[in-house]
């Protein structure tokens, strides 16, 4: 176990929550719930997006790239990325928090350093993809991390049973870990960019054409389960077995009938962002 000390730059984020209905979403790279208002909040290129039930968007802070995200909490995310362009900050942002729906954030640990492109955070544990150097890191209390093992991959999943059983997407498949990440087996089986794992028996998959995918048996076999609209997928959050979150190149899409149908609930842009 390692304790990295965060950088005096870009530690702190705090902006005012600001009403811009002509915002224009280029990527995103996060979705989440809160369950403090119900509100769908979207990770972006371009900052965090909260949207209404009327399909009101607000951008809630800066104007940062947060890449890993994820919902903990009520007002309670936890994020990755880097500061918003023109600012003086540099580099990557490690872990960071925000305790006020995503108004302000602040770095907990790995700053300047890590850059998570995936974060999920199951069993009061957070597992973490590092992108900057292809590792899994794992920390029970979001400033110590315990790195374990290397791969390539676009992102992971953890069982809601089972602390040991975590799943990754690579170019060949879905590669299992049954020791909490530390080693993995080889990719195979569906080819799949991003994972969400909301129940036992509800494990999701997006492949690279939108195609939403469900296994009942832990990622042993899977069944499609209908597709996302707008191609390419972006970002994967299922809340339970029914209630499913996805973005593509054109849009935020809701399903409330796992995966049969969807709703879009934000336009996104097609051009831009990474």
């Amino acid at each position: 176990m390692a304790v990295l000390t965060t950088c005096s730059s870009g530690s702190d984020s705090t902006t005012q929550d600001t009403d811009d209905g002509g915002l224009v979403v280029s990527h995103v790279h996060g979705l989440g719930i809160d369950p403090a208002d119900g509100r769908l909040y979207v990770a972006t290129h371009e900052g965090v997006i909260a949207v209404s039930d009327t399909g009101k968007a607000n951008r809630v802070g800066d104007t940062a790239d947060y890449m890993g995200f994820t919902v903990v909490g009520p007002k309670t995310f936890l994020g990755s990325g880097h500061p918003a362009e023109g600012t003086d900050d540099h580099g990557n942002r490690g872990l960071i928090q925000s305790t006020d729906s995503g108004r302000t954030w602040k770095t907990l640990s790995l700053g300047c350093s890590t850059d998570f492109h995936s974060l999920k955070y199951a069993h009061h544990t957070v597992y973490g993809y590092d992108s900057t150097r292809g590792v899994l890191r794992v920390s029970t209390d979001r400033t110590t991390w315990d790195t374990r093992a290397e791969l390539a991959a676009l992102d992971i999943a953890v069982s809601p049973k089972d602390p040991d059983l975590v799943p990754a997407t690579t170019e060949d498949g879905v590669a299992r870990s049954t020791d909490g990440g530390r080693t993995f087996g080889t990719g195979s089986g569906q080819v799949l960019a991003f994972l969400s794992w909301p129940a036992a028996d509800a494990l999701y998959g997006i492949n690279l054409s939108g195609g939403l995918h469900r296994s009942t048996d832990s990622g042993a076999t899977w069944k499609k389960a209908g597709t996302v609209p707008g191609g390419q997928p972006q970002a994967l959050t299922a809340l339970d077995g029914r209630h499913v979150l996805a973005a593509t190149q054109d849009g935020v899409y809701e399903s409330r009938d796992g995966g049969r149908t969807f709703t879009e609930h934000l336009p996104v842009s097609s051009t831009g962002g990474h």
